[in-house]
């Protein structure tokens, strides 16, 4: 079994991580620059990620609301989930509540005291890392 991918899609930005070989820890890599009112979904860069850490999940943060309604941010992870599963075939795409990954990403950010320029750069591949471990923390690892 390969590595998993964690993605936190947003409009502008694509935050990534990726598991340790054993699927214990989450890891921070990159954050992809992305364009989806143009069509550029990142997909490229994913599958070379995918492809030079042996990855055989992909994780994708699904947005909900505090009502459990999926809102534009939900939408738009779904419509890229069904973008890179056609893209990624050989690859499980499953989406994965996210919420509050933001939230908890910008406060362990500013815990550790890193400025508000670091923080921006940062955010999006954190809140990859917050989606992806808290995948991997539950004891089961199914889908939504």
């Amino acid at each position: 079994m390969g590595k998993v991918m964690g993605l936190d899609v947003g409009t502008k930005t694509i935050g990534v991580a990726i598991s340790d070989a054993f699927g214990w820890t989450a890891q921070g890599l990159t954050t992809l620059k992305v364009d989806f009112d143009n069509g550029k979904y990142g997909l490229e860069e994913i599958a070379e990620i995918a492809e030079a850490h042996d990855i055989s999940s992909v994780v994708i943060g699904l947005p909900k609301n505090m009502n459990n309604s999926i809102g534009e941010s939900g939408e738009r992870s779904l419509y890229f989930s069904e973008i890179l599963a056609n893209h990624l075939p050989s690859v499980k795409i499953i989406m994965w509540d996210e919420r509050l990954s933001t939230v908890g990403a910008e406060r362990t950010l500013l815990e550790a005291d890193v400025s508000r320029k670091k923080r921006k750069a940062v955010i999006d591949k954190m809140a990859a890392v917050f989606i992806l471990q808290g995948y991997l923390d539950k004891p089961t690892k199914g889908e939504l």
